[in-house]
């Protein structure tokens, strides 16, 4: 039997708008599969795990003050974040998560908080905190090799600048920055998003290009993920784009 470990980092402070449900639909696609899913959770102050032994290391979406008291503990994770993501660890972000994983981020009030520098870019909150990217999303993507539209809900100050890799084009809604053109950060290994909702439960396509990398980061032998049922997935997202894009 296959088996994927996964760590959730800070489920007790970073699940807004449902993003700890990301982990319930890994879970359930796994299963439907026979795959083995193992989801260990760390928070602040918990024992130091080996980063490196986790296929997927799992961050959601918090406000600032939560991204203010995970800080000082995340700075802490920094040497084992980066060297697992180094040795093929698939990294997920959502929101909070994605905004940590660059240079810094900057609240409303113009206090920094660092972040782990994994990546080049940073976000800056507006000063008016009433100018928000809030809302549903539509962005085209291209990491699975097809070009699949997906959709969410964002709702953040902050203004994240400096991506060269985005994960898709915005076709509706903000994206990184107010009105972006893009939205999102990606690599081989790793997918940041703003998109709630959870946005796993929407966008099937992106949870199986995750089960299906971590199911093969170390097999000699690579699978393909056999399909699941996704009809009503894909017929919710299409009436939800229909109604966005035709507006």
């Amino acid at each position: 039997m296959s088996k994927i470990k996964i760590l959730h980092m800070y489920a007790d402070m970073l699940d807004l708008y449902g993003d700890s449900g990301n982990m319930e639909v890994i879970s359930y696609r796994c299963k439907m599969r026979g795959i083995e899913c193992c989801i260990d959770k760390y928070s602040v102050d918990s024992e130091m795990p080996d980063f490196s032994s986790y296929d997927l290391i799992y961050i959601g979406g918090g406000a600032d003050l939560e991204q203010q008291h995970i800080s000082d503990d995340l700075q802490k994770c920094k040497d084992g974040i980066e060297s697992a993501r180094k040795n093929g660890s698939f990294l997920f972000l959502i929101c909070g998560g994605y905004q940590l994983m660059g240079k810094y981020y900057r609240d409303a009030d113009g206090n920094d908080i660092p972040g782990l520098g994994l990546f080049d870019y940073y976000t800056a909150a507006e000063p008016n905190r009433r100018k928000r990217c809030i809302g549903n999303i539509v962005i085209r993507t291209e990491f699975t090799g097809k070009t699949v539209d997906i959709v969410g809900f964002e709702n953040h100050g902050g203004q994240t600048k400096d991506v060269k890799t985005p994960l898709g084009s915005v076709l509706y809604g903000h994206g990184n920055c107010t009105k972006s053109s893009h939205e999102g950060y990606f690599e081989k290994n790793v997918i940041a998003t703003y998109m709630h909702g959870p946005c796993l439960s929407k966008n099937p396509e992106i949870s199986d290009y995750i089960i299906e990398y971590c199911v093969n980061r170390n097999s000699d032998t690579p699978v393909k993920l056999g399909k699941l049922d996704d009809d009503l997935e894909l017929k919710c997202r299409d009436i939800m784009k229909e109604r966005l894009l035709n507006k």
